[in-house]
């Protein structure tokens, strides 16, 4: 495999440590890095060792959405053959526009000179923003186009990996850890007992800037005449930290930016170190490398609960709240004060470290790199494959336990089964408990989305495929098995969902188009049909519905702002960005009652619209829902005058009504669900 790697942070030498061990891995990494970037407030100049191949490019500009590479070399590289590119940018900067952009001008450029041009490779993107931002055009425009066309994106903490989700990323979206030397901690020298300490060494390491909480660590340490503090970095605030430290009787010391060997013999010389990260408006904590690498060192860790800071410490450190003096003083006093509490913090902090080692690190990305070049060009299955461990049943609950019950019915004893219960009911426990099942209660009624990824979240086999089923519908066992057979006999299913019927027996419709404003207006003008049965691409509703465990893998989950309805549409419509597709499966039939766990029908409709809206607004814009509003408020307002039937009419009028309104706004105006 040969991947394309571009990175402006690749200037610093130690995090090459990713591209070194994917190479011990067996792929071929072409590196691609800035030759001067502004890293932890100083200027890093990018020195290849030996015979590294990494090819320093030039660059204009020093923040990281704003600035631009020099064309030149992008162009040479993004014309050799590579399975996959690795731009290592956010996806709004306008380095990653440039390096798109400069891709597809290669490969017109290659046709007109009659070279073989085959598909693009996949690319994938970075992100580190855990705040969900709306940019100012053209930046909004840059990440909603390389997030809908990407095949993947990592990210170094889960609220990034959601923020993205949110904003429509269709390609698989993954955490992994920035990566640390795991340095022997066995090296280190061993702790002094506070009996004979005069002070105790308290540390930081970082950028001087006042995000970063400095201040608030200096206070801390100047409380406590027993602590002392060692600063390493630079940045904005050091010519206010080195008067401060001036004015401290020796207590505070200033060393300067550090790195390699001089930052691990930093790290060994503390009792404890300190992350005193705070929230602003525009930043939270989006990692939190220098905890990492004091866990390696067999230093405790005291941190701020901040951003990705409680993820990445977990119990292997202690959270102090951000901003809180205080507090911060008191948790380095109680490290340093009991030694079994601080031998504790190390030996967790070393399984920490060990997770977010380089050689994990290059594993991890080995795995991804494999699996989005699968999704690329995949393959069938062999025949003679093993066989697929039968679905999990995941059902979300709200109350109606007799429909909840004969829904169980047939599939006690025969499959694994969740139900997720919205209504927090006694009688839900006792009829799922008396099944077999595995009862969850998220104390809280969060719409189905949520029902589905606390489910999710909690399911007994997390490598299964997952049946998604109501709790007014019913499908027997074999046809849960036969639904899987279909989704499994085709590599690019995401889902498959059976033929229904109602409770008359009347087929039900299970396959649509998905929304957008061009079939809004379609519909408006009567020949809605006409669009759907000349449509490609379609989805299949949720009420039944297995979803491929390899598509959940690389879609994620279901977005928790649609309280109910589309969630499943806005889910298939990712997978079908990231190239997937859905199956209706003619010979399994369903019963679906359709609406029977919901006794009030405006309701239930102001929820469909509201969140039709939302899908529109989220895949279409602002501007793409606007033009489906028109047409909505024109087709209600002509059914409503002219329909034949009175019934109709009135029904129009209230859809009339409602998208005067807009059907957000209405939903919103009973409180919360």
């Amino acid at each position: 495999m040969r991947v394309l790697r571009i990175s402006h942070s690749a200037v610093v030498a130690a995090w090459r440590e990713r591209e070194r061990e994917l190479r011990r891995r067996g792929v071929d990494v072409d590196l691609l890095s800035a030759q001067v970037w502004d890293e932890g407030g100083r200027p890093v100049r990018l020195v290849p060792e030996g015979d590294e191949p990494v090819v320093g490019v030039r660059t204009w500009g020093s923040h990281p959405a704003l600035f631009a590479y020099d064309p030149r070399p992008l162009w040479r590289a993004l014309g050799a053959p590579h399975d996959v590119l690795d731009v290592h940018e956010e996806p709004f900067a306008l380095a990653t526009a440039e390096i798109l952009a400069v891709r597809a001008a290669r490969r017109a450029w290659d046709r007109l000179h009659g070279r073989h041009v085959g598909a693009p490779a996949p690319y994938l993107v970075y992100s580190a923003q855990n705040i969900h931002k709306r940019y100012p055009a053209p930046f909004r425009w840059i990440e909603q186009v390389v997030l809908h066309r990407a095949a993947g994106v990592h990210v170094c903490n889960d609220d990034a990996g959601q923020v993205l989700r949110s904003k429509g990323a269709s390609g698989d979206v993954v955490t992994i850890p920035l990566g640390v030397d795991l340095t022997d901690p066995s090296s280190a020298p061993a702790p002094r007992p506070a009996a004979v300490r005069d002070r105790v060494v308290v540390g930081y390491a970082g950028r001087l800037a006042a995000h970063k909480g400095v201040d608030v660590l200096v206070r801390a340490v100047l409380a406590d005449p027993g602590l002392t503090l060692r600063i390493a970095g630079a940045g904005p605030q050091k010519a206010e930290l080195q008067a401060t430290a001036s004015a401290s009787s020796g207590r505070i010391e200033l060393v300067g930016s550090l790195d390699g060997a001089a930052l691990v013999e930093f790290y060994r010389s503390l009792d404890v170190l300190a992350v005193p990260s705070l929230d602003t408006p525009g930043w939270r904590e989006q990692f939190g490398r220098v905890a990492v690498e004091a866990m390696a060192c067999g230093v405790p860790v005291v941190a701020s609960d901040s951003g990705a800071l409680p993820d990445v410490v977990g119990d292997a450190g202690l959270l102090v709240p951000p901003g809180d003096a205080h507090a911060l003083g008191v948790a380095l006093r109680r490290v340093v004060d009991d030694p079994r509490f601080a031998r504790t913090l190390r030996e967790r902090g070393l399984r920490v470290a060990e997770s977010c080692a380089w050689p994990e690190v290059a594993r991890r990305y080995h795995e991804l790199y494999e699996r989005v070049a699968g999704l690329h060009s995949p393959a069938p299955a062999a025949d003679g494959a093993a066989p697929v461990a039968p679905p999990e049943v995941l059902v979300v609950a709200y109350g109606a336990p007799g429909l909840l019950r004969a829904t169980l019915a047939p599939l006690v004893g025969k499959l694994a089964l969740t139900v997720v219960d919205n209504s927090s009911l006694p009688e839900i426990r006792e009829i799922v408990e008396l099944a077999g099942g595995t009862y969850l209660d998220p104390g809280r009624n969060g719409g189905f989305a949520a029902g589905v990824n606390h489910g999710l979240t909690h399911r007994q086999h997390s490598g299964r495929d997952v049946l998604l089923l109501n709790p007014d519908a019913v499908i027997d066992p074999e046809g849960i098995l036969a639904l899987q057979r279909a989704l499994r006999s085709d590599p690019r299913a995401a889902s498959a969902g059976p033929t229904q019927v109602d409770d008359d027996g009347r087929p039900a419709r299970v396959s649509w188009p998905y929304p957008s404003p061009t079939r809004a207006w379609l519909e408006a003008v009567g020949l809605g049909q006409l669009h759907d049965r000349l449509a490609r691409a379609t989805f299949v509703i949720g009420s039944v519905l297995l979803l491929r465990a390899e598509a959940l893998a690389h879609v994620g989950l279901l977005d928790e702002r649609f309280f109910l309805y589309a969630e499943e549409t806005d889910w298939a419509y990712r997978a079908h960005r990231g190239g997937w597709h859905h199956l209706e499966v003619d010979e399994v039939v369903a019963a679906h009652a359709g609406g029977a766990t919901s006794i009030d029908g405006v309701r239930r409709e102001t929820h469909f619209h509201a969140s039709q809206e939302r899908y529109l607004r989220k895949h279409h814009g602002g501007a793409g829902w606007q033009v489906a509003r028109v047409a909505a408020v024109a087709g209600a307002a002509v059914r409503a005058l002219v329909h034949p039937r009175p019934a109709a009419r009135a029904l129009a009028a209230r859809r009339l009504r409602l998208y005067t309104r807009g059907p957000v706004r209405a939903e919103s105006a009973w409180g919360s669900p």
